[in-house]
């Protein structure tokens, strides 16, 4: 069943078979722990000898291991293996609805669904139905592409966004009785998760009617005080396996001599799992900024003239310390601002005529053009202060820290400013992110 008005598929979704050992089936997203090698390791011994996602995925660990390709076709064979064996069992057209304990939060919900590639862009400026929320790089997709151009299989760790504040498309699920399908413990400190099936007409039909309400074009220009087209949903994790997905599609279109048939291609379609922003489980964690070989002088000169010169009035006030930073970043009741450290002194710089909606933006676009023409200079991204402010501490060093983004200005400004720069948000620590168990016939 397709709902083209919404870009919405209910997918065949294929499951381990009853019975199977779901906890050593399940493993988290390849993108995390990717300079960890030993918790790759471990995972390997600890899922020896049992159906395993980790057997159907390739850990960014490995990337650059020059046993790449040999390791492609070892997925392939055991995606094959596992469809021809039965560890795999397509279920009846429907929706899974996702109930995810972490060690942080009790309760994350979802809905895993599919949705339509033909109505996903992640060009700059892109007006699309489904659009990223933060810069693609091409060059991450060719390695990707490569792992599943000629698998029969996808089993995905995206993660896409809806902006529900009412709680009417995911939440009402939990009050239909829906069935379970499982039900326990992941594997690696990734807590505890729950699936039930939808696969009722009023089922579908209530999630159906509920997407559609929140892409009414009329009500959704006038809740974001806009004028252009609609986006029902945002990239959250996952952004560049989608594009992924997307550029295999259209690889796909470009080679058909059918293009009616072609149309009707599953790999048209990318299984996802959908999150309400308004979840009170899902948290968006800062991310912030650290660089290495700098000079503090030089690179203070350089915001000053950068900023300026662009018209957004730069000041810098140095601090005693981060406190004393956070206060002025508190007190300021126009513009932007964010506190710093430059080689163990902090400080507080403000923009009073910012071009663009976050703070985290008005930096990178700096830090982008800065870096180009700094080559000794590096960047790193931070999760947490303390870090920043150890970092911070030596004669070379720069942090910069960064508030967390806001939901509830997150979708418009998406819509306003287009996709984000890179590393502008995390949604949760690495063991919250999505692990591969669900998986869908893309060939």
């Amino acid at each position: 069943m397709n709902y083209p008005g919404i870009g919405l598929q209910v997918p065949q979704i294929l499951l381990p078979e009853k019975g199977k050992d779901m906890h050593h089936w399940a493993v988290i997203a390849c993108d995390q722990y990717s300079s960890d090698e030993d918790y790759w390791q471990r995972l390997a011994v600890e899922t020896a000898g049992v159906p395993s996602t980790l057997r159907l995925v390739f850990p960014e660990v490995y990337l650059e291991a020059p046993d790449g390709a040999s390791r492609i076709r070892e997925i392939n064979q055991t995606m094959e293996h596992y469809l021809a064996s039965g560890v795999l069992i397509e279920q009846p057209a429907g929706f899974i609805l996702v109930d995810r304990k972490t060690s942080e939060v009790e309760s994350r919900k979802g809905l895993m669904v599919a949705l339509d590639l033909e109505q996903y862009d992640y060009n700059k400026g892109a007006t699309s139905l489904i659009r990223a929320t933060e810069g693609t790089i091409l060059d991450r997709l060719p390695p990707r592409i490569k792992v599943r151009e000629n698998a029969p299989i996808e089993l995905p760790h995206i993660m896409v966004l809806i902006d529900d504040p009412n709680r009417t498309v995911i939440e009402p699920l939990f009050n239909t009785h829906p069935e379970p399908l499982y039900d326990f413990e992941l594997i690696a400190n990734g807590g505890h998760i729950k699936g039930y099936r939808i696969d009722q007409p009023a089922q579908i039909e209530q999630v159906v009617e509920a997407l559609t309400h929140l892409a009414d074009p009329q009500s959704y220009r006038s809740r974001y005080q806009v004028e252009s087209e609609v986006m029902l949903y945002a990239m959250g994790d996952g952004n560049h396996s989608f594009a992924t997905a997307k550029a295999i599609w259209e690889n796909l279109k470009a080679q058909a001599t059918d293009q009616q048939e072609i149309m009707t291609h599953p790999a048209r379609y990318a299984l996802v799992e959908l999150v309400n922003l308004h979840d009170p489980g899902l948290e968006f964690e800062a991310i912030h900024r650290v660089l290495f070989n700098i000079n503090p002088a030089h690179l203070l000169q350089e915001m000053e003239l950068w900023f300026n010169g662009h018209g957004e009035q730069f000041t810098y006030t140095p601090c005693q310390t981060l406190a004393a930073a956070q206060a002025l970043a508190e007190a300021a009741h126009e513009g932007q601002g964010f506190c710093c450290i430059l080689a163990g002194r902090f400080g507080y710089c403000h923009l009073k005529a910012p071009q663009l909606s976050l703070d985290v933006a008005s930096l990178q676009t700096f830090l982008d053009d800065y870096l180009t023409n700094q080559p000794p200079t590096r960047i790193d991204y931070i999760h947490g202060e303390e870090a920043v402010s150890c970092l911070g501490k030596h004669a070379n060093n720069a942090g910069f820290y960064l508030p967390a983004i806001s939901k509830d200005n997150f979708f418009r400004t998406i819509i306003i400013d287009g996709a984000l720069p890179r590393k502008t948000f995390s949604m949760g620590e690495a063991d919250e992110k999505r692990f591969y168990l669900e998986c869908r016939r893309i060939r």
